[in-house]
């Protein structure tokens, strides 16, 4: 979970005095309001005001930094949101991003605003490295989905260009540097470019950002130039710019980080980006950008999640002290989000919203009315089992999420197009790495193999976990199995090898099974089988297809098993 610093006396400036009148804020006092951000103190530096703030939800970026914990706050000890005007602005804005053919292959999207007449204070400037650190690492996943450029307004010359150039074609000083260097340069010598360089790797054309003149703003996502890129205190004018591979992303971290300067006092305005290819929102994007959309929620919804009785009107007084839009009727209230927050994806999170602005202390506790004695089930008996036999094997276990992206599941492991590729999909994904829940275990195994080859061989990974199957049949229209999924990779890898674990494992379990030769595209043919149990499949094994491994970027024979422990468990097969 984000821990962010902060400095108490920065924090009550930017509370202000409405909400404060002429209290100091103290350690205790900040403790008593930190659940409002789902928060817990950590540490407190007395002798410099540094407070170390744990945040226990990281859905919420907007409260990654010292005006964002502050904002949340306010608006509950006032009563009334903040007002950010350039959120609703429709005049087209005079300064444009042009973004060039191609990008769509590389880096795709892009947008920016200005802020003016807020001199960068040291606390403030501290803020701004740490929110742009915590956006781009967590939220923007080490710079994949987004990056964060600040600059200096004053030395820019719109419009401002978002180019494709080859690497030698380009020089500037990056930060941290004293000379020029070429994009090639960089990405080969300097610490930024060696860390996040692979993120554009394998393009002809790199992305750069450079302003009228031909000034260099940076080499996105690695690196600033020191000319233009170097923000430091006393500078009152800035220039803000967010890329990534994802739009709904992009533009939200814009959006927080207007909302923090606005809230220190900047004049916020607008950059319009202009691209010759199709988004979702269109070729013209003018940011910051209100892109939330309102919802309905049943009161009875609420009712029945919070466990008791709460008239609309209640629920509508609550909301609006959290900084939501709310309008009410007598059985629902429909609510939109403040431009700064896009973590909306069920009903119950605005309810989770109710019972902290309402406070847990006003919800009447109820105790359990029987007594009853935990234990494991069947399944993970059976599980632990499993574990300790694959273990004892000479396998290694990993744990790896459940959730991944579709191509992923499906396309790297041609699938596409059969009736294996059908997926539990998440109808409103935060991010479209972890938009479906697997269906096999195996693409896990991969992914860790990917990461791996600097690893000594063999490697004998495998892993117990659950998966969603797509099942009509089923009350939700999906069904959790656990699964085992088991992968040796080394340069002679074969069937008879995995075979013999596969058959190792189910004699301890005292399990009869038999092969049958099957076809399937993620393994080689005549190289794949169906694992039977009394007649009914059980799962799957084989050498991993070539093309399946070329996709992952495995460059050794891989083969693989993967079976269902809970018809194990049901079949009643293990010894105990």
């Amino acid at each position: 979970m984000p821990t962010i610093s902060i400095n108490l006396k920065d924090f009550e400036q930017l509370l202000g005095r409405e909400a404060l009148g002429d209290r100091p804020v103290t350690t205790a006092q900040l403790e008593a309001w930190l659940p409002l951000v789902k928060g817990e103190l950590k540490d407190h530096e007395s002798e410099n005001g540094e407070v170390r703030i744990e945040l226990q939800d990281s859905n919420r970026p907007d409260l990654w930094s010292c005006e964002g914990i502050a904002r949340q706050i306010r608006i509950k000890l006032t009563g009334a949101s903040s007002s950010y005007p350039f959120f609703k602005g429709t005049q087209p804005s005079k300064r444009r991003l042009k973004v060039a053919p191609g990008l769509e292959r590389v880096r795709p999207y892009v947008a920016a605003c200005t802020a003016t007449g807020y001199p960068v204070t040291e606390a403030g400037l501290a803020q701004l490295l740490q929110v742009q650190e915590k956006l781009a690492d967590i939220f923007g996943r080490k710079r994949h989905t987004v990056s964060i450029g600040l600059y200096r307004l004053p030395a820019i010359v719109f419009p401002v260009y978002y180019d494709l150039v080859k690497p030698d074609d380009a020089r500037f000083t990056p930060l941290g540097f004293e000379e020029k260097m070429s994009l090639r340069e960089i990405l080969a010598v300097h610490p930024k470019g060696l860390e996040y360089g692979s993120l554009i790797a394998g393009h002809d054309r790199l992305p750069l950002l450079r302003d009228e003149e031909g000034q260099v703003l940076s080499l996105p996502p690695v690196i600033n130039s020191r000319e233009i890129g170097e923000v430091r205190v006393g500078d009152q004018d800035l220039f803000v710019e967010v890329t990534g591979t994802d739009l709904l992303m992009v533009l939200l971290t814009v959006n927080i980080l207007a909302v923090n300067l606005a809230d220190r006092g900047a004049a916020v305005k607008a950059v319009e980006a202009l691209y010759p290819y199709a988004t979702p929102l269109g070729k013209s994007l003018r940011t910051p950008l209100d892109f939330g959309k309102a919802r309905t929620i049943p009161l009875k919804t609420i009712e029945t999640a919070l466990g008791q009785t709460i008239k609309a009107e209640q629920v509508r007084e609550t909301l609006l002290a959290y900084g939501y839009e709310v309008t009410s009727s007598r059985d629902q209230v429909a609510v939109k989000l403040p431009p700064y927050r896009n973590d909306c994806m069920h009903a119950v999170d605005v309810v989770e919203d109710v019972a902290i602005s309402l406070g847990y202390g006003e919800f009447t506790p109820v105790m359990p009315s029987q007594f009853t004695v935990g234990g494991l089930s069947r399944v993970e008996q059976l599980s632990d089992r499993v574990r300790d036999l694959m273990v004892g094997i000479g396998f290694q276990e990993i744990i790896s999420n459940v959730m991944a992206s579709r191509p992923e599941l499906i396309d790297r492991m041609r699938l596409a197009g059969r009736e294996e590729d059908r997926v539990v999909e998440v109808d409103n994904p935060m991010t479209q790495t972890y938009a479906c829940l697997r269906q096999s275990v195996i693409p896990s195994l991969l992914r860790v193999e990917a990461a791996s080859a600097r690893s000594f061989y063999p490697h004998r990974l495998f892993e117990v976990g659950e998966v969603a199957l797509v099942d009509p049949t089923a009350e939700v229209g999906s069904r959790t199995v656990t699964l085992l999924a088991a992968l040796i990779a080394h340069a002679s890898a074969n069937f008879s090898e995995i075979h013999s674990c596969l058959d190792l494992l189910l004699y301890y379990l005292g399990c009869q099974y038999r092969l049958e030769p099957i076809s399937h595209p993620s393994f080689l043919e005549g190289r794949a089988g169906r694992i039977t149990v009394q007649g009914q499949p059980l799962g799957l094994i084989g050498e991993l297809h070539p093309e399946v491994l070329e996709q992952w970027q495995v460059t050794t024979p891989a083969v693989a098993f993967e079976l269902e422990v809970d018809r194990l468990a049901g079949e009643n097969v293990a010894k105990s």
